[in-house]
Formats: C-alpha cells, sequence, structure tokens
C-alpha cells in the first residue's frame, strides 16, 4: 500500500495514525473562540486542524418550504432550516488565512472541506496542502473533479455512499488527475452509535479500491477511532470543541482537550503494539522464561522413593523438566536423596524406559 504525503507528514500503514481535529462550527461565529480551538488541537497533539469553506448561500437556499427544515427529531438541529443552521455554523472565509497562519505558527497541517467550485478556487489561493470531500458531497463529481485537478491529495469521507458511488468518486477524482486519496470510513449521524461504525469497512474499501483508509468518526469518545487502527485505519479525524458544554453545533459528538490528548497518545501506542506477525520474544520475554513453571519436589524424596503426585508439582520457577514430562516422571524412583524445593532433572530419575524431554 503507498504512502502518502500531507504537508510534512507520511501518511501510510508504516506511520502512526494521521489525527485530525474537525473544528466544523464549534468556533460559535467568534474568531478568538476559532483561534483558542487552534492552540488547544496543537496542545493535545494533533497532527492538524480541519475547517469547512462554505457560506449559507453556497450550501442551499433561505426557504420557507417544508423540505428545507430538518424535522428528524432524532437529530440535534431537528426544527432549524438548513439556511440559518449553515449561517451559525459557517466559517467566515475571511476568518481562513488567520486560522491557517496561527496552525502554521504551532506546526499544525492546515486544510478544509470544500462545498463548491468557489471555495475551492479560494482555498488553493490559500495554499492547502489537501482537499477534503465530505460525506454529502461525495456524489458532487463535478466538485470532486475540481478539487481533484489541483493534483494534491484527496480525502473522501464515505458516509451515505454505495460501492458504485465510492467507484464513482474515485475515477472522477483520478480523471481529474488526483493520484493520492484516502477513503473515510464514515457513519453520517450526530451522533453516531458506536453499532453503527462498521469498522470492517476499512480493509474492505483499502482492498477494493486500492486506496489508503480511515475512520471520519461522529460517535462519542475515542473508542471506535482506537478500534479502527488494527484495522488499518491510517487517518482519524474528530470534531474537537474546548467544551461540550460551549454548546457548538457539534460540541454533542465533539471530544474535548483532554480526550483528544488521549486519542494522540493511545492512537499511537495501539499503532505501535499491531507490530508484525511474530513468534520472537523480546529481551524482557527472554528473561520472563524464568518464571515459567517445572517440575519441583515439594517434599523430601528418598533415594529409591517413587515419584507421586504428593511429593512432584508443576511449579514456578522453570529451572527444572519441563511439566510436559510429568506423567512420564510418576512412578518412577529417585535415583538418590532430593530435598524439598530441588528442581527436577533427569539425572535424578532411574528407570528412564520412556525418555525424558528437555
Amino acid at each position: 500500500m503507498k504512502t502518502i504525503i500531507i504537508g510534512d507528514r507520511k501518511i501510510g500503514k508504516d506511520y502512526p495514525p494521521f489525527i485530525v481535529a474537525e473544528m466544523s462550527g464549534n468556533h460559535n461565529q467568534s474568531l478568538s473562540h476559532a483561534l483558542k480551538l487552534v492552540d488547544a488541537a496543537a496542545a493535545a497533539g494533533v497532527h492538524a486542524l480541519k475547517i469547512q469553506t462554505y457560506t449559507p448561500d453556497t450550501m442551499t437556499i433561505d426557504s420557507g418550504r417544508k423540505e428545507f427544515f430538518i424535522r428528524d427529531p432524532k437529530n440535534p438541529w431537528a426544527g432549524d432550516s438548513l439556511y440559518n443552521l449553515y449561517k451559525k455554523a459557517y466559517t467566515p472565509w475571511k476568518w481562513h488565512k488567520k486560522i491557517f497562519s496561527r496552525c502554521k505558527k504551532l506546526g499544525l497541517t492546515a486544510f478544509s472541506t470544500p462545498f463548491d467550485l468557489t471555495a475551492v478556487d479560494y482555498l488553493e489561493s490559500l495554499g492547502v496542502p489537501c482537499y477534503k470531500i465530505a460525506s454529502f458531497e461525495n456524489i458532487d463529481i463535478p466538485l470532486i473533479k475540481k478539487a481533484a485537478s489541483k493534483h494534491k491529495p484527496l480525502i473522501i469521507s464515505t458516509g451515505l455512499a454505495s460501492k458504485k458511488d465510492i467507484s464513482e468518486a474515485i475515477a472522477a477524482a483520478k480523471s481529474a488527475g488526483c493520484k493520492d486519496i484516502v477513503l473515510l470510513k464514515c457513519t453520517s449521524a450526530y451522533p453516531a452509535e458506536a453499532k453503527d461504525a462498521n469498522l470492517l469497512t476499512i480493509p474492505f474499501m483499502s482492498r477494493n479500491f486500492d486506496c489508503l483508509a480511515g475512520l471520519s468518526d461522529h460517535s462519542e469518545g475515542i473508542g471506535a477511532a482506537l478500534a479502527s487502527i488494527s484495522l488499518g485505519s491510517c487517518l482519524i479525524e474528530k470534531h474537537f470543541t474546548l467544551s461540550r458544554n460551549d454548546g457548538g453545533v457539534d460540541s454533542s459528538f465533539s471530544l474535548e482537550p483532554h480526550e483528544m490528548k488521549m486519542l494522540v497518545k493511545e492512537s499511537k501506542r495501539a499503532w505501535e503494539s499491531l507490530g508484525r506477525v511474530s513468534f520472537k520474544l523480546s529481551e524482557q520475554e527472554e528473561r520472563s522464561k524464568l518464571y515459567r513453571r517445572s517440575l519441583y519436589a515439594v517434599k523430601d524424596i528418598g533415594a529409591g522413593e517413587r515419584f507421586t503426585a504428593e511429593n512432584v508439582r508443576s511449579i514456578r520457577p522453570a529451572l527444572g523438566l519441563p511439566p510436559k514430562n510429568y506423567d512420564k516422571i510418576i512412578g518412577k524412583t529417585a535415583r538418590k536423596n532430593i530435598s524439598m524445593g530441588t528442581p527436577l532433572r533427569r539425572d535424578l530419575i532411574l528407570n528412564k524406559k520412556r525418555p525424558i524431554i528437555k
């Protein structure tokens, strides 16, 4: 599987997962709050911060028709109009440069999700290192082609997408000149239930679409994100807030700074633990072998006395014969006096008709 570069970081299965903090609308329409989010993300150790580039008018229209309102009672934005939601959530374009500059100063890769063609042009003028296509836009072929035409890595969330949708999105990106694609498994529910994550889709996508794969996670906590690493997730995106009590539009399914810090730490630990297929012992394990079990005299045994279940047991440490010899030793006789606590050795045993295994 190939490696791609976003900003100054390599992404792939040979590298720790690339952790992206998604600001979304959690800035609460305050630039100072947005910059505090950048600072907190850097302090948490994430590798990148992502924003979203749209306006209410590039997303929808201001209409009173019922289809322009969110009617699902389980939706956190139920009752609001689409236009009003995006008006509250969008990141003013004039903030982008300041946010990106703050990210650069703090060593964070900064990029965005464009939601229309003009957003791509604007982000290109800011020199973003990659583009993200949101789940609800992964069927917008003109948008995908526009972003892909910049010949930068393209990250595509696959929420709501069928296999055919994903194939068409990839084909469109490649036809426009994009060579580096990362597919993100995503459950487009807010918040998403862990039982709906279906993380086994990650290795399937990687194999079947010959792309790097990762996770855009809307579930609560970090469990799903960490689990995804064992399935090959090389990029993890989580929404980020200073505090869920701040009431940002995405705060209910966003991580707070201490949680994001834990994700960064534990995701690297999870990745390191994967290792490779190996039965070779580490140096510490080699030392630990001393404390395996072996056969010992647990009572004084006189010369010529038989070994029995009462005077021989398998105990720790491992200085005696291996326990697999137990049945071969029981019934044999002692060559000489053996004191309690002596590890049994071959030279202590008579009647060796059945060979004793070292």
